[in-house]
């Protein structure tokens, strides 16, 4: 791993300690703030899989597991045709710039079919509250949208301002995934609303695929893709076709394995290669007659997902997540100490630790296999470096903690899995 790598990913690393309570303390709020008012918009375990994506793809930045086909820094030093100074005045322009990149990335992840598999997990839930803003792709391992920056990059503008510039403008888009934010006035007409959002986020057919701008309103309106919040037209929330899990890694490959058995299986060549960059939900004709996949027909009336949940198998998911959030905390505090390859055997744990969590969730029989093979490579780590990575050097029972959460989770997962008869997802009405 390069130094400048390793550094980076340190520093992203203690940002996320800081960033994470910050979030989790505005869901918390949200989730109270909901409870007082009788207008809860955060259920428990839709909630519970939000944190869980938004906690893989958390993981999946850290570790750098994509790359850049055309990287920025790259364009600064060949094409720029000047070199301006870092001021207040280039920080804006490199948000403005961003703004629009992300427009356009943006409006292709919805209207390409390939691209969609990228974005498909920001939709999934079929709910509209904070926790949804977490949910964030990891299977996207290419970037390559770089070129949208060429105009900063013309300029010479240096790419420690895009550095800075574009967390923030990530961050910005949080606080509107909401529900308990009416319109509001005179700011409808220039940034991304809740309003705004909140019929991006829906199903209905007057709302699918409109207001892709990320902070300011203006470029759905240049572009003809801007649409209001009609008083008598509540929004619906979610995708056509349900995804019908709360597994966040199971959500992130589903389009594209739909896309990859299409291909397969269509008759004409033509349609195995174009199927990839029709328009998002495009099949071909004789694939969709033979394996027709569920959709939502009539918004207004569907059935969530929902499975049964006893109160203690939701008691131990929160208290799990918790506990995962804890061992999250540590990874990221202590990049630079774990170091290579020692940091992608901690995300591999961290990863399955969250499909076990999310298939004990959705019932799955098979939850406690994935439970005991986290808690197997759990132990082979303890055993074959003698700690948890370290911790020992600032707990002395570190090690031991780790451990017994290993042998407690696993005996959950089998009591909790085996606990009544695995049931299908039960009915709630829209």
């Amino acid at each position: 791993m390069g130094v400048k790598k390793a550094i980076n990913m340190e520093r992203y690393g203690q940002v996320l300690l800081i960033a994470i309570p910050f979030f989790l303390g505005l869901i918390l709020i949200e989730k109270v703030y909901g409870l007082l008012k009788g207008e809860d918009k955060t259920p428990l375990m839709d909630m519970f899989s939000s944190l869980l994506s938004g906690l893989t793809n958390t993981v999946k930045d850290v570790l750098g597991l994509s790359v850049s086909v055309l990287s920025y820094s790259w364009m600064v030093e060949h094409w720029a045709l000047l070199h301006v100074e870092s001021n207040w005045a280039v920080y804006v322009l490199v948000f403005v710039v961003l703004d629009f990149q992300g427009y356009w990335v943006h409006r292709w992840a919805h209207e390409i079919n390939f691209f969609w598999n990228k974005h498909l997990v920001h939709h999934s839930s079929e709910e509209f509250n904070l926790p949804c803003a977490l949910r964030q792709s990891i299977s996207s391992f290419v970037n390559l949208f770089t070129f949208f920056l060429l105009p900063a990059a013309l300029l010479g503008v240096p790419d420690i301002v895009v550095a800075t510039i574009a967390p923030l403008h990530l961050f910005a888009q949080f606080w509107y995934h909401t529900r308990h934010i009416g319109k509001m006035g005179f700011w409808e007409h220039i940034i991304v609303t809740p309003s705004h959002h909140r019929v991006h986020h829906a199903i209905n057919p007057e709302y699918l695929d409109k207001n892709y701008s990320q902070i300011f309103i203006i470029w759905d309106k240049l572009f003809g893709t801007f649409q209001e919040e009609l008083p008598d037209k509540p929004p619906v929330y979610g995708i056509t076709r349900p995804v019908s899990t709360w597994n966040p890694v199971k959500i992130n490959f589903q389009h594209l394995w739909l896309l990859a058995k299409d291909a397969w299986y269509a008759g004409s060549w033509r349609d195995k290669f174009r199927v990839w960059w029709m328009p998002t939900g495009w099949r071909p004709a004789d694939v969709a007659a033979r394996f027709p996949v569920a959709k939502i027909d009539d918004v207004y009336h569907f059935e969530k997902y929902n499975p049964e949940s006893s109160a203690a198998l939701k008691t131990w998911s929160l208290v799990h997540l918790g506990l995962l959030m804890l061992l999250s905390a540590y990874f990221f505090g202590h990049l630079g100490d774990i170091g290579s390859p020692g940091i992608f055997v901690y995300g591999l744990f961290l990863m399955l630790s969250i499909y076990a969590m999310a298939e004990l969730a959705d019932r799955h029989p098979l939850a406690w296999v994935w439970e005991l093979l986290k808690t197997g490579l759990g132990f082979f780590i303890i055993f074959r470096q003698g700690d948890w990575f370290g911790i020992n050097s600032l707990w002395a029972s570190g090690t031991y903690f780790v451990a017994g959460y290993l042998i407690f989770s696993a005996l959950m997962a089998v009591v909790l899995n085996r606990w009544g008869k695995v049931e299908t997802a039960t009915p709630t009405a829209v």
